[in-house]
């Protein structure tokens, strides 16, 4: 089997993991490194790719720009290019995410070998996997790490308004992508059951059937108790510069400067009883910082806060909150702890899983978590702490005491972590539980053919022109004749496609009354249908990938009483598309038949074109997969393509490496927002003289490799 991880944001390496060093960097980072690494050591496993961003950015280590970093036998992270070269915010990722998703596709086909499953990580590449399952015809598997609906809803609990969160998280891209996800996905894995139960159940399309919990593992080799013999290490002596009492226990909190780690209230519950500061200790690690003034805003803020806090109880001498620490020191912090018979602390709002918690429990210590999430499971299987409410910091205080002031305690928490975390939670469970539940998804895929079912010589031409019909190409006959005159000029080094979304007979039609001949390839139907050459050989593969999931009767059930939706004629309907009139001014909004649609466990793609037209199709049909599907079957690169279109229903076909015309009189409608897109023109001309213009300035034919003739 060969499984493909796609983890996109974040500073991903086999070694040294920055765990910590922004809000990116955290838990999920190492899980996925040490989730290929397992899965490599497995001899049911042939390969496994974690994909990640490629970065060259000399404000981050070298590491993050080479393409490939091995991480065993069958384990490798490949790096793949999409967007500026230097590390940004997963926020700030989205308009990337179609260019990281050709260039991966291109890859794959480059190697020659598809992978027989994709699992993507986090909702960017949750995108990105949806996108390239459907294309390929492969499962998909997802996990979420945190969720857009759960943290939208934490932070208008937090005073934020609805405007900011979408602006400042991406965040209505963000919860689409991850509705988008759960319609496709094979299987969903958690870490914890309250992940299903309280978070998953905020979405449409919620399948608690299609979801299992897997806990993620913890490197025992190097997660594991003090020993006698293990020396006092240079961290230590950091600790004790900044303590009066340096032989105290040690209460650790470990986790990134962020307001949702709920670190400040922890200082506050310590600075509040003067039974815990007599004691313990405080040792907070806050992720590594030269100066505070010159961290995000996110981080500066809690560490700026923190610091304040220790002030204003005057807690100096009692907490230590050392700068710097390397990941390979972090084992050793918490047998720091451990030995000192100290207590590992996650007070935070919620807590997805709480990986920290699995490495504390496997040095011995017990633990004190959050009752909001992961340490539910956790604490649950193990028995190795409490869980505390986290808005209440004198329950904080009563919880650590309760555990520093009885041994007897102490010893059965840590005894029993100890053998809760290699039942539980080691990375060899994890990864043979991983293998067991996706076996039976791979049964039944069916690879893409290598060759289209059409003469060969087709296959060798350097790149390809397609644009839809209505709006783009016809609306100016002049245009039109200037366009066939330029496409027969180069018909020996290019080929010629049609998408758009009338049926096959239709687009017949209105080829021969404006005296536009056969195309090569014909993508009709909103994507639905591929057709070749004048023969009109049919794509058979193609109409069997995305009847995947397709259910027309449901559809049409649950669409017959909405208002303002009314069916168009059967000559615009056809097997993969269901076609409707939309008024705006009585019907629902296109967001809300979507949800409509999900709710009912119809898994679609929802097309709204023109302002007046609704379509329903498969959810692997768009003029986007279709384009893309026919490019690779003909090996031209998506950057030797150039795609024309004016409606919603071509935003897909254009984002992404396609080079891409919007003409003129398209120009105010719905493909706007794309206006600031790379490879994206805004021709000035309308209709087919806009598609000349595009031409022109992209000098698409000027550099054309006509092929050999023998």
């Amino acid at each position: 089997m060969y499984i493909l991880l796609l983890s996109i944001h974040g500073l991903i390496r086999g070694h040294d993991l920055e765990l910590g060093r922004d809000a990116d960097t955290g838990g999920q980072t190492k899980y996925v490194v040490d989730l290929a690494r397992a899965l490599g050591e497995r001899e049911d496993v042939d390969r496994v790719d974690l994909v990640t961003r490629r970065i060259t950015d000399p404000a981050v280590s070298s590491d993050y720009a080479e393409r490939i970093e091995p991480l065993g036998d069958k384990a490798q992270i490949l790096r793949v290019d999409a967007g500026p070269g230097e590390y940004i915010l997963k926020e700030q990722l989205w308009d990337h995410l179609d260019s990281f998703m050709d260039n991966l596709a291109a890859y794959l086909q480059e190697q020659g070998q598809w992978p027989d499953i994709v699992h993507s990580h986090y909702a960017d590449a949750g995108y990105v996997g949806v996108r390239l399952a459907h294309l390929l015809g492969v499962p998909l598997v997802h996990t979420g790490h945190s969720l857009g609906r759960d943290k939208r809803q934490r932070l208008l609990a937090a005073g934020l308004d609805s405007d900011q969160i979408d602006a400042r998280y991406n965040m209505l891209r963000r919860i689409d992508a991850e509705e988008s996800v759960l319609a496709s996905a094979d299987l969903v894995i958690t870490s914890t059951h309250n992940e299903i139960e309280e978070q998953y159940v905020l979405y449409d399309y919620y399948r608690p059937d299609r979801m299992v919990v897997i806990p993620p593992g913890t490197d025992l080799r190097q997660f594991y108790p003090p020993r006698p013999d293990n020396p006092l290490t240079p961290f230590a002596e950091e600790v004790e510069r900044f303590l009066d009492h340096p032989d105290k226990p040690l209460i650790l909190a470990l986790s990134r400067a962020d307001h949702r780690k709920n670190i400040v209230a922890l200082v506050e519950a310590y600075g509040e009883s003067d039974e815990l500061q007599e004691r313990a200790n405080l040792l907070i690690i806050a992720g590594n910082r030269e100066d505070i003034r010159e961290l995000d805003e996110g981080a500066k803020a809690v560490l700026t806060d923190i610091l304040i806090t220790i002030d204003a109880y005057d807690l100096y001498g009692k907490v230590a909150m050392p700068k710097h620490h390397g990941a390979d020191e972090v084992p050793q912090i918490y047998r720091l702890a451990a030995r000192s018979g100290g207590v590992f602390i996650n007070p935070a709002l919620t807590e997805p899983f709480g990986l920290t918690l699995l490495e504390a429990a496997a040095t011995g210590l017990p633990l004190v978590a959050t009752e909001n999430g992961g340490p539910v499971d956790i604490i649950g299987n193990c028995d190795n702490g409490l869980l505390v409410n986290p808005l209440d910091r004198k329950a904080i205080a009563e919880s650590l005491l309760r555990i520093l002031n009885d041994r007897d305690t102490w010893q059965t928490f840590s005894r029993q972590g100890l053998a809760g975390v290699r039942e539980h939670y080691s990375w060899q469970a994890h990864a043979a539980t991983y293998r067991s539940r996706i076996a039976p998804l791979v049964e039944h895929r069916e690879p893409i053919p290598d060759t289209p079912p059409m003469r060969r010589s087709m296959v060798y031409r350097d790149r390809a022109l397609f644009t839809d019909l209505d709006q783009s190409l016809l609306g100016d006959p002049e245009g039109v004749k200037r366009f066939v005159a330029m496409m027969r000029r180069n018909r020996r080094c290019s080929n010629f496609g049609i998408a758009t979304g009338r049926r096959l007979d239709s687009l017949l039609a209105e080829l021969k009354r404006h005296g536009i001949p056969v195309p090569d390839v014909l993508i009709t139907s909103l994507g639905t249908e591929i057709h070749y050459t004048a023969r009109l050989v049919p794509d058979d593969y193609w109409n069997d990938h995305v009847d995947h999931l397709w259910k027309p009767r449901g559809v049409r059930r649950a669409l017959a009483d909405v208002p303002g939706l009314v069916p168009q004629t059967k000559i615009e309907q056809s097997r993969f598309k269901i076609s409707y009139h939309y008024d705006p001014s009585i019907a629902p909004s296109v967001e809300e038949i979507a949800t409509l649609l999900r709710t009912r466990e119809l898994t679609v793609n929802v097309i709204h074109a023109f302002g007046q037209f609704l379509d329903i199709v498969p959810i692997r049909a768009s003029k986007g997969l279709a384009v893309r599907y026919v490019a690779h079957r003909f090996g031209i690169p998506l950057e030797h393509v150039l795609v024309v279109g004016g409606s919603g229903a071509d935003e897909d076909m254009m984002r992404g490496n396609t080079l891409a015309v919007v003409v003129a009189n398209r120009h105010h409608e719905e493909l706007s927002q794309l206006a600031d897109l790379d490879n994206i023109y805004f021709a000035r001309q309308a209709h087919a003289l806009g598609i000349l213009e595009a031409v022109e300035r992209y000098d698409f034919f000027r550099s054309c490799r006509v092929p050999p003739t023998s």
